[in-house]
């Protein structure tokens, strides 16, 4: 017996061999041919579910060439003439301004027809109250929408809970809609169900995961 350590004698010190367990049992194989142990998967593999975000944005560009379109047709036409009507993009809205209610409708019915053409929903619109301005003129705000805001959210994230697939979830985050389900098939049927319903406000559905 005395070629052999005793097994006290054995595990008397630690050396440099002694590592996590998923390192240890794996460390003598090829790359190829390791997997990692439970206790090295990350959390976030094994929780990841597919997901899509509803969203409703405005894309500013098209705005924009819509307003320009507007404002030199109306510059051009006869029935607006000595009327100073105007149009302008300002910070999240738009400002119209005209000589009687009257021609503020039909400038509104201008700036319409160039949003729609740009493939700008009119849903993103919002008209406050006429106001009358200086010398019996007559001016409008126009209110672009940004983001869902809580009371839309409550309806979607309703709608969702009313209709959608066992297994699919919602939650509000910001001023958008998290959508998370098990199954890519679940979560394109909700987008669908989505599109036939009428929240006011236009909605787009990006970021999908898998």
């Amino acid at each position: 017996m005395s070629g052999y350590l005793q097994p006290e004698r054995w595990w008397a010190g630690k050396d440099s061999n002694l590592r996590r367990l998923c390192r240890l049992i794996y460390s003598q194989l090829p790359l190829a041919a390791r997997a990692p142990t439970q206790d090295c998967v990350n959390e976030d593999s094994v929780l990841a579910m597919p997901t899509f975000d509803v969203v409703s944005e405005v894309d500013l560009q098209e705005v924009r060439n819509a307003v320009d379109q507007a404002r030199r047709e109306v510059s051009t036409r006869f029935d607006f003439k000595d009327t100073g009507s105007t149009i302008e993009l300002g910070e999240g809205e738009i400002q119209l301004h005209s000589a009687s209610e009257d021609r503020l409708r039909a400038l509104v019915q201008v700036l319409e027809e160039k949003l729609v053409r740009r493939s700008v929903s009119l849903k993103a619109l919002t008209y406050e109250k006429v106001e009358e301005g200086s010398k019996g003129t007559a001016r409008q705000k126009v209110l672009l929408a940004a983001g869902i805001d809580d009371t839309k959210a409550r309806a979607i994230n309703r709608f969702i809970k009313d209709n959608a697939p066992k297994g699919v979830s919602s939650q509000t985050q910001g001023d958008q809609v998290r959508v998370t389900g098990k199954k890519r098939d679940d979560l394109q049927n909700v987008i669908a169900a989505l599109k036939t319903e009428d929240f006011g406000i236009p909605l787009q559905f990006k970021n999908f995961r898998d």
